[in-house]
Parts: C-alpha cells; structure tokens; sequence
C-alpha cells in the first residue's frame, strides 16, 4: 500500500504542476491578456449562411433577428434542406420583406454527404461576399452589432473568425451544465487560438473567407465523418497567422439548448467523434489538459483520505481551485455567462466524470443519423 500511495503522490505533484501551467499561463493570457481591437476604416460585406431542414418554428422565431442585424452591407442565405413543414412558404413571405435574404433549395444531401456539408456549401458558393458567416437556424444574435463585431475581426491576413455559441439561460442543472460546459470549450478553443494553435470553431458562431473555403476544397477532406462542418474545417485550415477571435457579449450567439439528459449526451457525443481527427499536437495538448484535469481530483481526494503530506496537498489543491474560479469568473464576465459561479465545484466534477463515459460510450455505441 505504500508504494501505491507513493505512485499517487508522483502523479498528484505531476498533474498539479500542469495544471498549473493550464491555469495560471496558458488560459491566463486569453482572459487577463490586452485584448485586440480593430478599428477599419471601412466595413466588409458579409454574408450570413443557415442551413435549415424543417425549422420552420425556429426560423419564425429567430430569423428575423438576424435580419434586421444594424450593418450596412450584408446578406442573409437561407438553405432549405429539403424541408417537408412550412419553411418553404416562410421564407418566401420574409423575402417580399427583407431583399436582402436570399433562399435556396436542395432536395437532399449526395450520396456521400450526410447532415450539413452538403447545403451548407451550396450556401456559401452562392454567397457574393468574400466574408462568410455562419451560424444555426436554432441561433439568434445576442445583439444586433453581432455582424458588425465579427467582421470587426478581420484583419489584413485574417481568414478565419471564430466567435462564441452559447446557450440560452433555463431553471435547473442540466441547463448549467450545458452552458458550463459550453463555456469550458470555448476558453479552450479561444485560449489556443490565443496561442497561435487555433484547432476548432463552433458553426453557431464561425466566420471564414469564401477564397478559404474553396483553397481547402471545401468539406472534402472528411465528407466521410457526419460532423465536423465547423471544427474539422477550422482544425485542417487555421494557422497562427490567418486566424483571429471575437469575445465580446455583442459577438455571440445563442441557441436553444437541451431538455433532456440523454438528448444531450448524445450531442456531445457526436461533437467529441470528430476530435479524434484533429492535428496530433492538438490531441496530445488536449488530452494532457483533459487528463491532468481528471487524476488532479482523483489523486487529490485519496492524498486526503489517507492523510498522506496534508498540509501540502491542501495548499496546492487550494492554488488549483482558486485559480480556476478566477479563470471561469474572469472568462465568463468577458461573454457574459451569468450565474454559474457558485456551482462551479460541483459542475466541474459532473463535467469531469461525464466526458470520459462519453468518449467511453462512442467506443461503443453506434451514431443513428441526424438531419
């Protein structure tokens, strides 16, 4: 037994010195860094791209929104992906409205594409913009400058935009765990970024140019893996130097989220299948993150229960946490992600124990379709 716990203490010194790396370095410069500000002296023209298969609720709902967004220069296409409810007809009621939506129509994806590649890149082919903005049709601006700030983030070799996709605020736990969880991806992906490692972006929220897209091929790459629209292309397409971010509460977005655990789960079990795709740096970075993060509080908690250099693993555990709630604090004021401070122990420990099983759980289950 002592040697166990002599291999436990090894481990719990080894995984605090990276967290403390993560923590007090690596997200540190994202949230108490100076933030970039980009003032151009002329506003690009952008254009906005949905796919949509049968949202017409959705669109009524949120479409408008983007719409009537206060930017002098921009259009919004609509993709209807073979939608079978009223979002034919919706559309063309908006369109006597509003001459700046543009509404197209595709029976179905190609044989070998599935779910949003295919009508999304019908989009932005006919899109007359160089800037390409995309979000969901479940999404609705959180103000009407988010155009505006994301274009904002161009500068003279920025090819890429990458913004944040948040979830509106509901009673209960699992809306907080969705949303904490969102938050989480974001500091990574905006931290790497900040780094110059941009790895992935989010398609609620995730602006690149039209040129870009077709130098990559589009979606080619991975047309075999059903997800992947947004962080597989920004994963094979982003460099240190051609890709910038947006945090700003007037740059994101906010969708619609879960009501149920297991509807959950499972989209977050689809967004973790594409990760293995990613640049091994990133994987290895990633997961280093992730699995410091998982045996710090598992060697933590059996340092204390068997009393092993008290004091010491207090202290560093105390360090650890602290850091962490300044990072979450700090971050989420940045987005203006309210109301998930006080639960953050309990929510990192869920977030903790739940990603794992999931990552399990692909291993093991098989993916049914999505639209």
């Amino acid at each position: 037994m002592k040697e166990i716990l002599e291999i436990i203490w090894y481990i719990f010194l080894t995984v605090t010195a990276l967290q403390l790396f993560f923590w007090g370095i690596f997200f540190a410069r994202l949230v108490f860094g100076k933030q970039q500000k980009n003032d151009i002296s002329e506003l690009p023209g952008v254009s906005v791209v949905i796919s949509a298969k049968n949202e017409y609720l959705r669109l009524k709902k949120f479409l408008p929104h983007i719409l009537e967004q206060d930017y002098p220069n921009f259009e919004v296409i609509v993709v209807n992906h073979a939608s079978t409810d009223e979002t034919e007809y919706f559309l063309k009621e908006l369109n006597l409205k509003y001459p700046h939506l543009k509404t197209l129509f595709v029976q179905d994806e190609i044989n070998f594409f599935h779910g949003k590649k295919f009508p999304l890149s019908v989009g932005i082919k006919s899109a007359k913009n160089e800037i390409v903005l995309l979000t969901d049709a479940d999404c609705y601006p959180a103000s009407p400058n988010w155009i505006r700030e994301m274009a904002l983030g161009y500068l003279n070799k920025t090819q890429i935009v990458l913004g944040y996709g948040g979830y509106e605020e509901r009673k209960g736990l699992l809306n907080k765990l969705i949303r904490y969880d969102t938050l989480k991806v974001a500091l990574l992906y905006f931290s790497f970024a900040r780094w110059g490692l941009p790895y992935m972006g989010v398609g609620r929220n995730l602006s690149y140019t039209k040129s870009l897209f077709y130098q990559q091929g589009g979606f080619m790459s991975h047309y075999k893996i059903l997800s992947g629209d947004d962080d597989l292309f920004v994963n094979k397409a982003a460099t240190s130097t051609n890709t910038k971010f947006v945090i700003s509460p007037a740059a994101k977005t906010l969708s619609m989220p879960k009501t149920s655990f297991a509807d959950w789960s499972y989209q977050k079990r689809r967004h973790l299948t594409t990760g293995i795709h990613y640049n091994p740096l990133h994987i290895l970075l990633l997961g280093a993150i992730e699995i410091s993060n998982l045996l710090f509080y598992i060697t933590l908690i059996l340092l204390l229960v068997y009393n092993i250099q008290l004091y010491f693993v207090l202290g560093f555990g105390a360090l650890i946490i602290i850091n962490h709630l300044l990072i979450i604090k700090k971050f989420s004021q940045m987005i203006d992600e309210k109301k998930l401070l006080l639960l953050l122990p309990l929510l990192e420990v869920l977030i903790v124990l739940i990603i794992p099983l999931l990552t399990i759980l692909n291993g093991i289950l098989k993916h049914r379709k999505w639209k």
